[in-house]
């Protein structure tokens, strides 16, 4: 799955997922596939010239000349607003990848796998959720996945679905579901030492979302004991 330069791409089709984000399949004739947890770089092209790049997580895996994103829209961005608010099946796009060999999980890990997530940090983690799934892997996964509110939850509903082997927990930052028995707040040191599989058990944890979430989870998982080199971190842009 080697990088190359700048292939042209078409957006076959678009989803919404949150109030705020979408799902985007985009057609890249000449892509070689990717490994679950990589990203790419997608480039707009405007009308005078003038060209925005911005790195994005895949959500799909393996062969294949389809890609998945997963896009929140940041208001003051020069690309997730056209891409969740303006972009139509048909419109013509950049890529290039994928890119990215130190935060991806590989089925012949059997480690357990702890994945948390942060807003649109779940978009790479739901790749890996997908990749155990469609192998023959054994590996026991937990997913913690912090939010605002429940309807901000990318993929919600397939997350629901995951099956036997992924366990999953709510974190609810500002809002939570009524009947909730956890307050609404941020994930804490003591929801990683509840939620998470323990330092014991050596797990490969995958931390993805905004940087000050991942710096503080990361923070906390060391705390606890994990080692340092078994935590990967990636932060998503807009």
């Amino acid at each position: 799955m080697s990088v190359g330069g700048w292939l042209p791409a078409t957006l076959a089709a678009i989803e919404p997922s949150t109030p705020s984000a979408r799902v985007l399949r985009l057609d890249v004739p000449g892509w070689t596939g990717n490994l679950p947890g990589q990203h790419l770089d997608l480039r707009l092209t405007a009308e005078d010239g003038y060209q925005a790049v911005r790195s994005y997580s895949i959500a799909s895996f393996g062969p294949g000349e389809q890609v998945e994103l997963g896009v929140d829209e940041v208001p003051d961005g020069e690309v997730s607003p056209y891409l969740v608010l303006d972009a139509r099946p048909g419109d013509a796009v950049e890529v290039k990848g994928p890119l990215g060999a130190y935060f991806v999980w590989r089925d012949d890990d059997p480690s357990p796998v702890q994945l948390i997530a942060g807003g649109s940090g779940i978009v790479p983690l739901i790749a890996m959720a997908r990749a155990r799934a469609a192998s023959a892997s054994a590996a026991p996964f937990r997913l913690l996945y912090s939010v605002r509110r429940p309807d901000d939850a990318m993929y919600r509903d397939e997350i629901g679905t995951l099956g036997d082997g992924v366990d999953v927990t709510w974190a609810y930052t500002r809002e939570a579901p009524v009947g909730w028995t956890r307050p609404a707040g941020r994930v804490s040191q003591d929801l990683l030492r509840d939620a998470a599989w323990s330092p014991a058990q050596s797990p490969a944890v995958f931390v993805c979302g905004p940087t000050g979430f991942v710096e503080t989870v990361a923070t906390a998982l060391v705390a606890l004991g994990h080692d340092p080199a078994r935590v990967r971190t990636e932060r998503f842009g807009g």
